[in-house]
């Protein structure tokens, strides 16, 4: 367990120094624009298969999204503005590059509050305890059958998940190749229609009656994008499974020490395969038509260019058609829709329902405002835009899996850091004015929470030494300005179906660009997207077949490769 003073100040920014600029190679073998947790991950296995890489990050610290930071200046705790859980991470990829990271389990997986007959409860899921799930369900509900049928529905996605896990690290397959698997058994069968051909609302409304169990499950089909049980797109259906076939079982845990845990040891693994680092960089033209990519940079106002046989862009499609000078198309889908809101507490807050403590209920996804009809109202009236009158979110409380994160006086103390992600909250909604609007969008969403409350989660708030609360909002216009996410988009586009869905996709690694040896390495790959490192374990995997083969000690493969260029 990560406890120590030292640990804190890590998780800001791993160790580490830059390259001097006097000692940049003129050429490399791989370039990484971006030093997120993708860009590190392909760096590890393209280092450790013999290649010099070099990494470039805008930023002063490396891991991107995924970092740690000192948010509240004035207190010792850490926290990840922007990412939060893992579960997408393959435990393969930790393996492979000898990750020592601890994910722990929360042992209840998602609380939500309701009030029923003048009385306050709430719906209690737990990860432990199938018995307490049951019992919570039928107190709602008033019998078992919820409860059965909930089981049945998440039955689909644990199917889903045991056929297409594996495949995530693999080039792509085929749409009809992989529903071809599916036709062994009525379960299977079911799964895929209901999964990857049908709205998702269909599957919900078919096994589920009740609106709170039902909204509950939706949730994972809208956090991070703007959609609807009905959507025709399908954008529903891809982020619901984003969500539930990590690692075959779908559950989200909690990266001990935070996410500057997970930047930290993917840093120190980069570095010790070889690969060289520069930070602060200003990208400032990409020569992509050439023999090689030629990149040219600045640093401390200094110009510099290499020369790379591979580049490989850990950011967005929108950020490479700038530099490429190609129009760049997003579609509709594409628009991010969260707001983020990080906390300090000094106490955890009481909850109106009385036999749940909040240690109980706020140690796992805790849902406001997300009954099923509920947010087909919020997601209408956010596409008229306007705030909603309701403003469906989700709060979850790192410290009271890990509490790590704080300095031991503020644990001492019984502080605890919360972070709240609202849902149908589209850029569009703040472009215009969005000062205001994110003002506006704060209040909502603590009025949301606070409804059921026994006091204001405002008093709750750790103080300032200048009098500010400790509370820091973000929407999708804020996220588009610090990450370079299209419209705020976490997962840079919409998310995709983890299959080749043209022709012309099936059997690339889902990382290809329109130039030669021009990789994406990051979230805007197909089947990109979360903290995973899966997309840049397949930019990885791409270089070295272009090279003509894998390593030994990068991939686990015989093989070895048979073109790399020499240090």
């Amino acid at each position: 367990m990560l406890t120590s003073n030292i640990d804190h100040q890590t998780s800001n920014s791993p160790k580490g120094e830059s390259v001097r600029l006097a000692d940049l190679k003129r050429q490399y073998d791989v370039v990484i624009l971006g030093a997120g947790h993708n860009g590190l991950v392909a760096a590890t296995y393209l280092g450790r298969a013999g290649l010099s890489v070099l990494l470039l990050e805008k930023n002063d610290y490396i891991g991107g999204a995924t970092t740690s930071q000192k948010v509240f200046p004035d207190y010792e705790a850490w926290l990840s503005r922007y990412s939060y859980l893992v579960s997408l991470f393959p435990e393969k990829i930790i393996r492979d590059l000898g990750l020592n990271l601890e994910l722990r389990r929360r042992a209840t997986a998602s609380f939500t509050p309701y009030a029923k007959n003048g009385r306050h409860d709430g719906l209690l899921l737990s990860n432990v305890d199938e018995e307490k799930s049951r019992r919570s369900i039928a107190d709602l509900t008033g019998s078992d059958t919820e409860h059965e049928q909930m089981r049945k529905f998440y039955g689909l996605s644990r199917v889903f998940a045991e056929h297409v896990w594996d495949t995530m690290l693999e080039p792509l397959v085929p749409k009809e190749e992989l529903k071809g698997r599916f036709d062994v058994d009525d379960i299977s069968r079911e799964a895929w229609r209901s999964l990857a051909e049908e709205p998702l609302g269909r599957a919900i409304e078919r096994y589920l009656k009740d609106d709170l169990v039902r909204g509950l499950v939706l949730t994972d089909g809208k956090i991070g994008v703007f959609s609807h049980p009905h959507d025709p797109s399908l954008l529903q259906n891809r982020c619901f499974l984003y969500h539930l076939i990590g690692n075959k079982t779908g559950e989200w845990k909690v990266p001990v020490g935070g996410m500057g845990a997970v930047a930290r040891e993917l840093e120190q693994a980069a570095r010790k395969s070889g690969a060289d680092f520069r930070t602060n960089v200003d990208l400032r033209a990409l020569d992509l038509n050439g023999k090689t990519r030629e990149v040219e940079f600045g640093v401390d106002g200094k110009r510099q260019t290499v020369d790379a046989r591979f580049l490989l862009v850990n950011f967005g499609r929108n950020v490479l058609a700038k530099f490429s000078g190609k129009p760049y198309q997003p579609d509709a889908t594409d628009e991010g829709s969260v707001f983020k809101i990080n906390m300090l507490l000094r106490r955890l807050p009481k909850l109106k329902a009385k036999k749940y403590p909040a240690t109980e209920a706020f140690c796992g996804t805790f849902h406001s405002d997300e009954g099923y009809e509920q947010m087909n109202v919020s997601y209408e009236q956010a596409s008229k835009g306007r705030l909603p009158d309701k403003t469906p979110c989700e709060v979850y409380c790192h410290t009271l899996t890990d509490d790590s994160i704080l300095g031991r006086d503020l644990r001492s103390q019984g502080f605890h850091t919360m972070t709240l992600f609202g849902i149908d909250a589209p850029y569009s909604l703040f472009a215009k004015d969005n000062e205001t609007m994110r003002k506006q969008a704060e209040k909502k969403f603590l009025e949301s929470m606070n409804q059921w409350l026994e006091g204001p989660l405002e008093d709750c708030l750790a103080v300032a030494r200048n009098g500010d609360l400790c509370i820091e909002s973000k929407s999708p216009v804020d996220i588009e300005e610090a990450l370079g996410m299209y419209h705020g988009n976490i997962f840079q586009d919409a998310p995709t179906f983890p299959f080749a869905e043209t022709k012309e996709q099936a059997g690339t690694w889902g990382v290809e660009t329109e130039f030669e040896n021009v990789f994406l390495c990051g979230s805007s790959a197909h089947r990109g997207g979360a903290v995973s490192g899966i997309p840049g374990h397949n930019a990885a995997k791409k270089v070295l077949e272009v090279l003509g083969g894998s390593a030994p000690n990068a991939f686990g493969g015989d093989a070895e490769i048979l073109a790399a260029s020499p240090h």
